[in-house]
């Protein structure tokens, strides 16, 4: 690697670090570690959301779709457009207020528990559960995309380049907790958009238009642009299904926690909704240039059949002079850790709370609990890094797997625990384990083993309408806490007049 790369993409390593230590100095509690305070500005907000939403898969998994399946892998970016604006539309602002209401929640599990004042301690445990089975995948995913990077562009082996990738994440998480998960997050989101804006306007200028580098496309491979040929109604219900995740991702919704106010989150909304559409167009954009530009080169094209995730990396190298490469694969590696640091934070924060304090030392001081959630974060790193050990690993279907299980056991809790005053806690519980079962066993499924065409819908569908009809009909058969009732029309009354 040019030595401009690298010290490139060193310096950004150090500045990650830096933040890290800065946050270091100003996380004195729990709160402090877990939700910053609750003291994020919209734009914070709005960028850590995104980039920990978008991860490396924005880099890697969706341009390696689009470069290997042409346009028609496209349709997932709709579904997920519709999702995100939803979940800042609905859910954003109702959350930040009722986590404050439901006793200053601090983690996803911790509100359910006290949204439908379960003393029993199920709902929190059945849900940090899930949190820690799921999130162990998805930084793995992580995990596997980091090490990509680093054995693509550091000629180390796989092995090494996983453990340096996790080392630099797990430190400054380490350290900072959600302010510097945060405000590493909102410098990463800023790196990844302008290197998903000028890659393809490189790429454009080098084709003399648009329409000459369309032309080159087509002519390599004739369906490359027909968003239809090949599309069934379950495949695209399934590319649609997507979106539905965003409503139970404790990542994402951490950040709608800890946002300043109700009021913040109308202008974190449309810069986050802006991000985004520019961000998932260049993505898509460099996918699909892929298939022109290394048309005629045979060692490209043999790198890319055994992993078309690496179509971003290799673009970088052909395209750009050693400064702007090294900073363009920071913006690699940004899209990876603005994930991973998150996973990792609301997981730890998750065995601190829910378990720790919660079952085993519900008097421990403040200091302790921080370190507690720091030892946490390193302990979840080590399972991660050995799932990800595989070299064959791929990050979409690692993330999908995840998203999914994320999206059916908490999306409609989280809705209708907002939405719905007559919801109950076993209704809660019945959501979770129907959502989350489902995903897993719709998983080991396939039409080729059964049969049956349904089994090759993503795993997110079933399971987000059977856990919503499960919510709907356990709770009609239980009784709601008063309490719960009661707190509810406090909550509606309030946030009426915050957005009013």
């Amino acid at each position: 690697m040019p030595t401009a790369t690298l010290i490139t993409f060193a310096a950004y390593l150090i500045f990650m670090v830096l933040i890290g230590l800065w946050a270091y100095q100003r996380t004195n509690s729990l709160s402090d570690y877990i939700l910053g305070g609750r003291t994020l500005g919209s734009g914070v907000t709005a960028l850590s959301a995104a980039a920990s939403d978008m991860s490396g898969w924005i880099l890697m998994g969706l341009p390696g779709a689009l470069y290997a399946s042409g346009i028609i892998e496209g349709w997932i970016a709709l579904g997920l457009v519709i999702g995100a604006y939803l979940n800042w539309k609905l859910v954003a602002g109702r959350l930040r207020l009722y986590t404050e209401i439901a006793d200053n929640s601090l983690t996803l599990p911790d509100y359910f528990e006290n949204r439908f004042k379960d003393n029993s301690k199920v709902l929190r445990i059945t849900s940090a559960l899930v949190i820690l089975l799921f999130y162990t995948f998805y930084t793995a995913s992580g995990m596997v995309a980091g090490a990509t990077l680093f054995e693509s562009s550091f000629q180390m082996s796989y092995q090494q380049a996983l453990l340096v990738g996790a080392a630099v994440i797990v430190g400054y998480t380490f350290l900072g907790g959600f302010l510097a998960v945060s405000w590493t997050d909102f410098f990463q989101g800023i790196l990844m958009v302008t290197a998903l804006v000028v890659a393809p306007i490189t790429i454009v200028i080098e084709y003399n238009g648009l329409m000459p580098l369309m032309e080159k496309m087509e002519s390599v491979r004739a369906n490359a642009l027909d968003a239809t040929t090949g599309l069934t109604l379950i495949g695209f219900l399934s590319l649609q299904a997507w979106g539905l995740g965003y409503f139970g991702q404790p990542h994402i919704l951490a950040r709608f926690m800890a946002a300043e106010g109700v009021h913040t989150i109308r202008s974190a909304r449309r810069i986050a909704m802006s991000w985004m559409v520019i961000s998932l167009l260049g993505a898509m954009f460099i996918g699909l240039a892929g298939i022109a530009y290394f048309s005629n080169d045979p060692n490209a094209v043999a790198t890319l059949a055994e992993n078309p995730e690496r179509i971003f990396i290799l673009m970088n190298k052909a395209l750009f002079n050693p400064w702007l490469a090294g900073f363009l694969l920071a913006a690699i590696l940004a899209a990876v850790m603005s994930t991973i640091d998150s996973q990792l934070l609301v997981s730890s924060s998750s065995l601190t709370e829910d378990f720790y304090k919660s079952l085993l030392r519900p008097e421990a001081s403040e200091k302790e609990l921080v370190w507690v959630s720091r030892v946490g974060v390193v302990i979840i790193a080590i399972i991660a890094v050995v799932i990800a050990l595989d070299p064959k690993s791929r990050v979409l279907e690692l993330v999908s797997y995840a998203w999914a299980g994320f999206g059916a056991a908490f999306g409609p809790l989280v809705i209708m625990s907002l939405f719905w005053q007559k919801m109950t806690r076993w209704g809660a519980l019945a959501g979770i384990l129907t959502g989350a079962i489902t995903v897993v066993v719709w998983k080991q499924l396939t039409a080729e083993q059964h049969g049956l065409a349904i089994f090759d819908l993503y795993e997110m569908l079933p399971g987000f309408v059977l856990a919503t009809i499960a919510i709907i009909v356990v709770s009609k058969l239980t009784q709601v806490d008063e309490t719960c009732f009661n707190q509810f029309d406090w909550f509606r009354s309030q946030f009426k007049k915050m957005v009013s």
